[in-house]
């Protein structure tokens, strides 16, 4: 996906569940998370030199409890999603699960002193499924536009998708998946989501 290397500053956004009351507008939540989060990343050397267990286990415990996985699954399968089996539906869950969090983990040594520019939020305050728009602002670089799709579940915010420069998350990994279960099925894309995983598990050892 299209500048995939600063998803960890959206992601890390979502990662103070405590702070993701849904009576908090989302905006509001948006900014107190990145900000508190930003901060622990600029103080954490080993997050900064690159020490990816540390990295994959503050990915596991921030990103994870703030994302909505079973809709972000649906919405990149598709039709797929209610043809597949409940055992299917489980182990696609888990692997992209994981290709998710590996992905970002990744990037989340990437950090470099980018700054947050948020836009003003548009949806009104009783809305439960909104999009808080941002800029990411990058040091002699071109400000990248970095949109967050959010929707109230009970009385907290997940997050659903993310979308960078008009690139959809969801919309990437559903045309991806389609080919992957046209060639192979639902069988054969969570076996080579599970087949990435390994590999990528293999070479941060």
């Amino acid at each position: 996906m299209k500048n995939v290397s600063i998803l960890f500053l959206g992601l890390m956004m979502f990662a103070c569940s405590a702070l993701a009351q849904a009576t908090v507008p989302a905006d509001v939540f948006v900014k107190s998370v990145a900000d508190d989060v930003l901060a622990i990343v600029k103080k954490d050397k080993a997050i900064q030199s690159g020490d990816q267990e540390k990295i994959f286990a503050l990915a596991e415990e921030k990103i994870v409890p703030n994302f909505n996985f079973d809709h972000v699954c649906k919405l990149v399968l598709g039709k797929n999603f209610s043809k597949a089996t409940k055992d299917q539906q489980d182990a696609f869950e888990r692997e992209f699960r994981s290709l998710l969090i590996r992905t970002y983990a990744s990037a989340l040594s990437k950090y470099r002193n980018q700054t947050i520019e948020y836009k003003p939020l548009r949806d009104s305050a009783d809305d439960k499924d909104v999009v808080v728009k941002t800029q990411i602002l990058q040091p002699g670089g071109q400000p990248l536009a970095v949109d967050y799709s959010l929707e109230q579940v009970g009385d907290v915010w997940k997050v659903y998708d993310i979308t960078i420069e008009g690139v959809s998350l969801v919309t990437n990994y559903r045309g991806q998946f389609s080919n992957e279960v046209r060639q192979g099925g639902m069988d054969g894309l969570i076996q080579k989501l599970a087949d990435k995983n390994k590999s990528n598990a293999a070479g941060k050892k």
